[in-house]
């Protein structure tokens, strides 16, 4: 904290100036009107006396108005329009009592004009020099020489960040930025050398030892162009946070981090019908199951900031659960939160959430997604992500629940392993189920979350931690990604957009290939691929295709009223026949029966192939229709 000695300190140092400089500016007035020849003895000896009032008269205003309540070291436009007020007010009432004192004799009407000018300029100048002094004394301090690519706002508040404070220990040389208009100009002293194609030039020829990038707009392509050549240039660098984690708006040194993964695979940002999205969300109560996961826990703030009535977190994970409420408390102390410690597949604890609240919306995120590990747990797969998808399901429809959303997957597009089949059987479940209820079951699908638990990132992370190698199944593997914050604000507007029955697929982006993940994870560390870290090909999981897919081959897209959401056409199913394979399911999932339940799957997914050697597989095609 700031010690009040020292403050006290530079206040009447402050004080002590200005009232000096008074009596200089009245004396200077009278000296300017006479032609800066000697003043005559009359006019001096009333110079003199009006100081009388001229002095505390100023001094009173000068306090008034605020003038010490600013630092000089940070004095900018709001000082100047304070000592303005001070130097007007404290002029016509010093002017004013001089009058009646002296009745204007020895007062020249041209003194209080010039004495308001110097007065100002003596006020705010030795101000203004002192800042100018602090952020401009780049030949008297040391520190890492910067390279501050952008020369917009973040990047003026980058530098003006280093500039107030030199036991940072930056010293900020230059700017880069793609706008040839702003080439040459200086930004606090600092010019703007050209553009960002030259940037390992610049590194070169200024000595930098740094790039900070504030860039906190740019896309990602943008993103990923700059990072390679910052990567190129062999000097270290920092980006500024994306402008949706910039939580108080303002760009600072602290704020400063290493590039991330998903500042190089993010997309353009999602633009979302927020108001559409508030009127389906506030005020109701909604459930959302499996809350502690990647998905649903941030899915849970996110309508959380939304002001529902009730949120109720349904998670069988007892440490999960703890912590998503912990942070819900945290940043929504205000939130009401029901908690419920169970299991999807447990028939009774479900009935008991929807008896006990009845929510009006339902985000089912529940379910087990770790493609190889299920491939050899296909009871649990099947009794998790379809029965307990059924058993949610079901309990919406008798509880007169509003709406059901499914997160699903794309690899329940022609699914070619356990994981993939059982989440599409859900999809076929609740499609076919909307036909029969009053509830609108809605599915959205999407591919990989960016940083999710069991996904790729954080495997890599640790890999790469362990100092490698890093593991790549295949080459040529590519997947989709988002952001968990893109993927829950799509969710939430597929879920307020929906009439019911459809399947809403997300806009993924282009694929990416897993091997250039790895790499741009390896160079972001600092590392240098095949060099300090190997990447090793370990060949296909069981399960695993090479590429993913977002809808069927006879799922022709249609477009819905957002840009990032499609429209899928659904499948049909007889709803006797899906209850009596259902029942099949739930028969051999008592009896622990994997041959009843891989025939239960073929039934549903009659053309479901597993993937080969080479990752292929044309997987299931079933009937279609539109809904």
């Amino acid at each position: 904290m700031p010690n009040p000695l020292n403050r006290l300190y530079s206040r009447s140092v402050a004080f002590s100036h200005d009232l000096l400089m008074i009596p200089l500016a009245w004396l200077g007035a009278y000296w300017l009107r006479f032609n800066l020849e000697q003043i005559p003895p009359f006019y001096l000896e009333t110079a003199l006396w009006s100081l009388l009032l001229v002095v505390p008269v100023q001094a009173v205003f000068s306090w008034h108005f605020g003038l010490y309540r600013g630092v000089w070291r940070f004095a900018s436009l709001p000082d100047l329009v304070r000592i303005t007020k001070a130097t007007v007010s404290g002029l016509l009432v010093a002017v004013l009592l001089v009058f009646l004192v002296f009745r204007a004799e020895g007062l020249p009407r041209s003194v209080p004009l010039l004495y308001g000018i110097l007065l100002m300029v003596l006020l705010s100048g030795p101000r203004l020099f002192y800042r100018w002094l602090k952020d401009h004394r780049l030949g008297f301090r040391s520190g890492r020489r910067v390279l501050v690519v952008g020369a917009g706002a973040p990047g003026e508040a980058l530098v003006r960040d280093m500039l107030r404070d030199s036991r940072k220990g930056y010293l900020p040389v230059a700017f880069l930025d793609d706008n040839r208009r702003k080439w040459g100009k200086e930004i606090h002293g600092v010019r703007v050398a050209g553009g960002t194609r030259g940037l390992c030039a610049t590194v070169d020829e200024l000595g930098i030892e740094l790039i900070m990038l504030a860039m906190p707009a740019a896309d990602a392509a943008e993103v990923r162009r700059v990072v390679e050549l910052a990567e190129s240039s062999g000097v270290p660098f920092q980006t500024v946070p994306q402008l949706d984690d910039l939580m108080s708006g303002q760009v600072s040194i602290s704020q400063l981090r290493r590039v991330h993964i998903e500042d190089l695979l993010g997309r353009e940002p999602v633009s979302l019908d927020w108001p559409e999205i508030r009127a389906g969300l506030t005020g109701r109560v909604i459930l959302v199951t499996g809350a502690g996961g990647s998905i649903g826990s941030e899915l849970c703030k996110q309508v959380a900031r939304l002001e529902p009535a009730t949120l109720i977190l349904f998670e069988h994970s007892e440490f999960n659960l703890y912590r998503i409420d912990m942070e819900l408390q945290e940043q929504f102390p205000g939130l009401s939160v029901h908690l419920f410690l169970g299991d999807v597949c447990d028939a009774a604890a479900v009935d008991r959430v929807f008896g006990a609240h009845r929510p009006q919306i339902v985000f089912h995120t529940a379910a087990y997604k770790h493609v190889p590990l299920l491939e050899s747990q296909l009871r649990e797969a099947v009794n998790n992500n379809v029965l307990g998808t059924k058993r949610v399901a079901d309990a919406a429809d008798r509880h007169g629940c509003g709406e059901f959303v499914l997160i699903s997957t794309d690899k329940a597009v022609n699914p070619a392993n356990v994981m993939g089949a059982t989440k599409r059987i859900a999809e076929i479940y609740c499609q076919n189920l909307d036909a029969r209820s009053r509830t609108r079951y809605i599915t959205v699908r999407f591919g990989n979350v960016l940083g999710s638990a069991g996904s790729v990132v954080p495997l890599f992370r640790r890999q790469i931690k362990a100092g490698g190698p890093v593991t790549v199944t295949h080459p040529e593997m590519e997947r989709f990604f988002m952001t968990v914050r893109e993927a829950c604000q799509l969710i939430m507007q597929a879920g307020v957009i929906g009439v019911g029955g459809e399947v809403f697929v997300l806009d993924m982006g282009e694929p990416v290939r897993i091997a250039y993940l790895a790499e741009q994870m390896i160079r972001l560390s600092g590392k240098t691929p095949g060099e300090d870290i190997r990447i090793e090909y370990t060949g296909l999981r069981p399960g695993e295709k090479l590429y993913e897919e977002l809808f069927h081959e006879r799922e022709k897209l249609m477009a819905t009223g957002h840009d990032k959401i499609l429209l899928a056409r659904h499948c049909e199913m007889g709803w006797d026949l899906v209850g009596q394979m259902m029942k099949e399911l739930h028969a051999a999932c008592d009896d622990y029966d994997g041959e009843r339940l891989n025939k239960g799957l073929k039934r549903f997914l009659p053309r479901r192939e597993t993937a080969g050697p080479d990752g292929e597989s044309r997987g299931e095609v079933v009937p279609l229709r539109t809904h």
